[in-house]
């Protein structure tokens, strides 16, 4: 491999691997998020101009952050910024660790909590992650959730902009407050997994790895920041393994005419194995914890306990539906939600009759008559039960409501089958 793209692969691996180590070491360093992210960004641009040259450093994680202190210093002697903090951070030259500040001691994790503090909007969230700790770039975000540049560039603006003017902590909570603050952030994440596993709008790309890939990779941080014994690292696992279990099934879920591909109609041959396994370890992980007495079963455990069960039969006719049911019921207890009870039916319908689990749909219509996949899952169960009719008006509904292309192919093509012979429903959530 000639200098020039032996240089932009090890530029691209480093912001990859370093982007939020450096972010998060000039914010704490300097308190201020706009310089931490600019200077990161300028440190990466000079390495872009001077590493095909120069070659690529040793350490180059270590010549990104001195060079980004040394610009950010630059920044304040030039803007003649003379606060106290400032100051402070200009007299600094040594890079000894900080003081501990909170339950953990990371700059990552502190990043994390800052970005997805609970005083910001969920919308405001999802970005400032992306954007500071995942490093992707204004465009890349806007196109990701179908919006202009200018109004993702002011939404991430006015984000930084407030936790500035609500002195917002750069800090990891206390023991205290942290569960409550840690199922925020795996809530942002599971948020960018979900748009990436099947992003809104219409659009070419239904599916966004780089979304997916981006979720997974920031919850791998959060989870290896997390104390080894602590509830929080278990929901943790318990969302990365379902986020694995997942993804694996990316291959298969879209066919080659761009149309949602049911679960039960799947190639399990394209699942990928190696995702898979690391998941279901994960599974095992938090379900041995649990057995053993040492945890409790959170969301995100049930829910990549629910996908394991999917994932592990070799045909969908071998599906264990009883565990899928019950796992469901235990959700239900801990987690309660319209939504939850819409699958669990589904698991009904397998496991017992597209009768029952129809009734139970019925009881939702008021909570869930804006759900696509409520429309979608009521004209399954009512083709099943015979009311052709009522199915086709079901699926009109959930065509309208539907969120992307793939969905409403899948959905038209079902309405246009009602003559055939019904089959059973799959659950839109383990399509």
């Amino acid at each position: 491999m000639t200098a020039a793209p032996a240089a932009a692969e090890a530029v691209a691996r480093t912001h990859r691997e370093e982007w939020a180590r450096v972010v998060a070491g000039l914010a704490r360093r300097f308190g201020d998020l706009d310089l931490a992210e600019e200077m990161a960004a300028e440190a990466f641009a000079t390495a872009v101009e001077r590493w095909p040259a120069d070659g690529i450093p040793p350490n180059p994680g270590a010549w990104i952050t001195t060079t980004a202190h040394r610009r950010a210093i630059d920044r304040l002697r030039r803007e003649s910024r003379r606060d106290a903090k400032q100051q402070e951070a200009f007299m600094m030259h040594d890079d000894s660790p900080p003081d501990p500040v909170g339950a953990v001691d990371d700059d990552r994790l502190r990043l994390v909590f800052t970005c997805c503090h609970p005083a910001l909007s969920m919308e405001a969230r999802v970005a400032l992650t992306l954007r500071i700790v995942g490093g992707l770039t204004v465009p890349e975000i806007a196109h990701a959730f179908l919006v202009q540049e200018t109004t993702m560039g002011q939404r991430i603006s006015r984000a930084k902009a407030k936790i500035k003017a609500a002195h917002i902590p750069f800090r990891v909570p206390e023991h205290t407050d942290l569960p409550s603050r840690v199922g925020g952030v795996l809530a942002v994440l599971y948020l960018i997994f979900n748009e990436g596993y099947l992003a809104s709008g219409e659009r070419s790309d239904p599916i966004r790895r780089d979304l997916t890939s981006e979720a997974i990779r920031l919850t791998r941080l959060v989870r290896e920041l997390l104390p080894d014994d602590s509830d929080e690292r278990g929901e943790a696992t318990g969302l990365l393994a379902l986020m694995l279990l997942t993804e694996a099934r990316t291959a298969a879920r879209v066919s080659r005419d761009g149309e949602l591909v049911r679960l039960d109609e799947q190639d399990r041959g394209a699942w990928d194995r190696a995702l898979i396994a690391e998941g279901l370890a994960l599974v095992r992980e938090r379900v041995d914890a649990v057995r053993a007495g040492r945890a409790r079963a959170g969301r995100y455990e049930l829910l990549a306990a629910i996908n394991a069960v999917h994932v592990r039969a070799p045909h969908a006719c071998d599906t264990d539906w009883s565990q899928i049911v019950a796992l469901y019921g235990q959700l239900e207890r801990i987690d309660p939600s319209p939504i939850v009870t819409l699958n669990k039916a589904i698991a009904i319908s397998e496991f017992d009759s597209p009768q029952v689990a129809l009734a139970l749909v019925d009881t939702l219509a008021g909570s869930l008559d804006e759900y696509h996949a409520f429309h979608a899952t009521r004209a399954e169960l009512l083709r099943l039960v015979g009311r052709s009719a009522d199915a086709h008006a079901a699926y009109d509904r959930a065509i309208e409501l539907a969120g992307n292309t793939a969905e409403s192919s899948h959905l038209i093509r079902r309405r246009g089958q009602l003559a055939t012979p019904p089959r059973s429903p799959q659950k839109e959530e383990a399509s």
